[in-house]
Formats: structure tokens, sequence, C-alpha cells
């Protein structure tokens, strides 16, 4: 057998490539929509990509499945409750798919969606113990899928809640100790909220210390794995929508074209979105009025969906030479509206000089004194409720990043703001949205909370 795991990290996401090494036949399960790694690797290895499965129709990113199947001619496949404006193989429970000796076989895990699988792989046909399960969004290592995403229109968190019992508590559960786990999300993802960093696990390690795989009644398993989840990112229920579509394929030949400065103009001019993506730092020295901050080495394409619109035409400001990396996390989550790119922003942004502007930064300590003065700024908070647990600016206003689209009208505007957040990433995406919507007087903390946390706490011994 042959098995891989291909990892992104920026977002938090699993995909795999199962073959039988005797007959080359190879399944690809949960790709995303850049395809041609899995491609390579299974040319580089004589396989022949038969199927590519979706575990689920995911929301946080925009799934490789019509990509996969352009390019290899492979079968698409779902949950038998799946439906789809494309042709797709409904698969059912306990429904087994060979490719030789190595055998696949389908387990229905409803709860994070309705339509959730999970996929069972034996490297014998006859074998009794497993080798692994692909969980999806079912079981991660640490934590189960959440039951309230939009992913679910139709359903609510609490049936969606009973339906994830039974998928972990009376299907997963029961598989053997030794049965390896590889969940499709990792630390980070909002897919849930206490994911590991570790890639894979097992069910006898995740019965001993997964919160959620504790022996309990299902009323205790829905009120805990429901309480506590963070704000989805806007742009989920996009995905969600999309991995539904007979969409247009990721097209990266023509995905985007540079811009020079006149052509930035007329983007400009006809109502594009300046979406720019380098450091704070950078951004904070000299940007262009009205664009927004989203800072590339992070969670740049989650972040970017939070703050922006999928139907937005962007016109984009990369780190140098990262134009084409800009481009790819963008269309990961189905963000194609782009209307160009600057080439070399150092040498191109001072013909642009009429309309650059730095951006307001405060130390904690400047923060602290403006705090003191007559006319004290609000301060913003766009941190998680869990980071906010851990202790705040008194008085500050918590808004966290994901919600702030949502809730920009709260946000008074007669006085200065001062926007944080744990380290100065977010705040840096958070204020520039904040400039962007018009509100006058807007500053984000040099190093967040935790710079304020350490002037202002006495020294810890």
């Amino acid at each position: 057998m042959y098995f891989a795991q291909f990892y992104l990290d920026c977002l938090s996401q699993a995909s795999y490539l199962i073959a039988d090494e005797r007959t080359g036949r190879a399944v690809v399960v949960d790709p995303r929509r850049d395809v041609d790694e899995y491609v390579a690797d299974a040319e580089a290895h004589g396989f022949t990509v038969e199927a590519v499965i979706n575990t689920h129709f995911h929301a946080d990113f925009l799934a490789g499945h019509l990509e996969l199947a352009d390019r290899t001619g492979a079968w698409i496949g779902y949950g038998r409750r799946a439906e789809t404006e494309y042709p797709i193989r409904k698969l059912a429970d306990g429904e087994r798919i060979e490719l030789g000796d190595v055998t696949l076989e389908i387990m229905e895990t409803p709860g994070h969606t309705p339509e959730s699988i999970s996929i069972l792989v034996f490297e014998q046909p006859d074998d009794t113990v497993p080798y692994g399960v692909l969980t999806g969004d079912a079981l991660f290592i640490g934590d189960v899928g959440r039951p309230d995403l939009l992913a679910s229109v139709g359903v609510t968190a609490e049936e969606l809640g009973a339906m994830l019992y039974d998928s972990v508590h009376r299907k997963l559960m029961a598989l053997p100790d030794e049965t390896l786990v590889f969940p499709a999300h990792g630390a980070g993802s909002a897919c849930g909220k206490n994911l590991s960093t570790e890639k894979r696990s097992t069910i006898g390690a995740q019965r001993r210390t997964n919160y959620a795989c504790r022996p309990m009644d299902q009323d205790e398993f829905v009120r805990i794995v429901t309480a506590g989840q963070s704000a989805a990112p806007a742009y989920f229920g996009h995905d969600a929508a999309l991995n539904r579509q007979d969409r247009p394929l990721l097209d990266r030949a023509n995905a985007a074209r540079p811009l020079c400065p006149e052509g930035f103009r007329q983007a400009r001019t006809a109502g594009a979105v300046v979406l720019d993506a380098r450091s704070p730092e950078d951004f904070g020295a000299g940007h262009v009025r009205g664009a927004v901050n989203v800072p590339l080495d992070g969670r740049f394409a989650e972040q970017a969906g939070t703050v922006l619109t999928p139907d937005s035409t962007l016109a984009i400001i990369a780190p140098q030479d990262r134009e084409d990396e800009v481009i790819t996390r963008l269309a990961r989550i189905g963000f194609d509206h782009i209307a160009g790119y600057l080439r070399n922003p150092g040498n191109v942004l001072p013909a642009l000089a009429d309309d650059l502007t730095p951006a307001s930064r405060l130390t904690a300590d400047r923060l602290r004194t403006a705090l003191a003065g007559e006319q004290p700024p609000t301060v913003l908070d766009v941190r998680t409720c869990g980071e906010r647990e851990a202790g705040s600016v008194e008085g500050s206003l918590h808004i966290a990043l994901a919600e702030l689209p949502a809730r920009l009208a709260e946000i008074p505007t007669d006085r200065p703001l001062v926007v944080h957040c744990a380290g100065g990433h977010r705040s840096s995406i958070a204020a520039s949205l904040l400039r962007h919507h018009g509100h006058p007087d807007v500053s984000d903390l040099l190093g967040g909370y935790t710079a304020w946390d350490a002037l202002t706490q006495p020294a810890r011994p």
C-alpha cells in the first residue's frame, strides 16, 4: 500500500493519496483546488487516479474534485446524502472500493454535516483491523467537528450534534484501538475548538485523551461540543455552496495579470478593493489609501475570506515576487475576481505617491498615556473569546476579527480608536478594514496584548 498525507499549514488542511502498488490504482481524498501535487505524485509512482472522494462539503476551502477529475478522468464520490450539480457516485455505508489488495470501506459519520463520511483503509481485503480511518471533520485529534457551521443549512446544531454523538461514540470509538486516525484538519482550523498539532493519532489515544470521546451521554456531548465555538469566517457559507456547484475550473495560467501604476489606478476607479498582502510593518510605513492589509505570512486565505467578500474584485499588492502565491491562496477559497497585481511594489509604489499614506501604530506605553488623558480612545480587542479570558485592557470593546465585518456599526466614531490582538498581526487587518470603511482615526497596537500585559502587569517570578 502507498499512503501519503498532504498537509497545508495555512489552512490546517489534510488530504490523502492512497494506492495499491501492485495494480497502480489510486484514490485521492479531500483534495485542495490546486491539484498539481497529487497529479505529480501519482505520475512519479506510476499510479492511475481512479477516484476522488470528499468526506463532506467543505466550508473552509474550495475542494479540487472538479480539477482532479478533469485532469485524470476520475469519478467523484460523496456520502449518499450529498446532492450536487455535477455527476457523483453516492457511497453507501459499508460499501467497499477495491484498488487491488488495498481496500477502502465507507462509514457514514454525519454530524459535522449531514452527508459526512469516514473512510476505513485496509491493506488486505480480509484484514480484521483497519490500517487507518480517514475521519474527515467528524473526528479530529483532540476534538470533534463542530456541528454549527453554515455548511449545514436546514439542520440545527442540536440535530447535528446528536448525529455526531452517534458517529463518534457508537461508530468511530467502536474501531480497534490500534487503528490510525487521519483527520481532514489540524490546529488552527475554525472547524473545531481544540485541535491538536499532531497529524495522526490512534483510536485508542483519542479514546483516552480527546475530551469529546470520553464516556458521556448524548445531552452532555451536544452541550460540550457546541459550547465556546468561535465565529466562523464569513466565506465558509460561500465555499460550502460552491463545493456543491458545477463551478469554473482553476486556471492558474490565466489567473491574473501584472498592472502598471496607471492600470492599478483604473482598476481602483472601476471599484476594485486593494488587498495589500505585505507585512504590517511595510504596510504601516506607507500604503494606498483604503487598502485592506492581510499579511501573506500567516493564515492569509482564511483571514482574507474573513474581511473581504467573494464577489469583490481585488487589486493586489504582494510582497516582492510572491504574487502567484497570493493568487493561488485566494483561489483555494474561491476568491477568483482578480483585476491584477502590482509587480515589485517597492519600485512601483512611489509612482502612486499622491495616494499613499502611513498607518498609525501605537506602542503600549503611548496607549497607556492616551487612556489617562482627557479624551481617551476606544480600545477594540479583536482576539477570540478564549484569548480574552486570559486578560484584557480595562474598558475595551470586544469584537473578534471573524465577527468584525458584520458588526462595524457597533464601533463608535466620535473618538480615536486603537485596535489590538495578541501580537499585532490581526490588529493590522482589523485597523485597515475600519479605515477602508471610513473610520476617521484608527491605530493598531504594536505587540498587541502581549506588549500591554508586559507593560502593565507586575513582573512574574
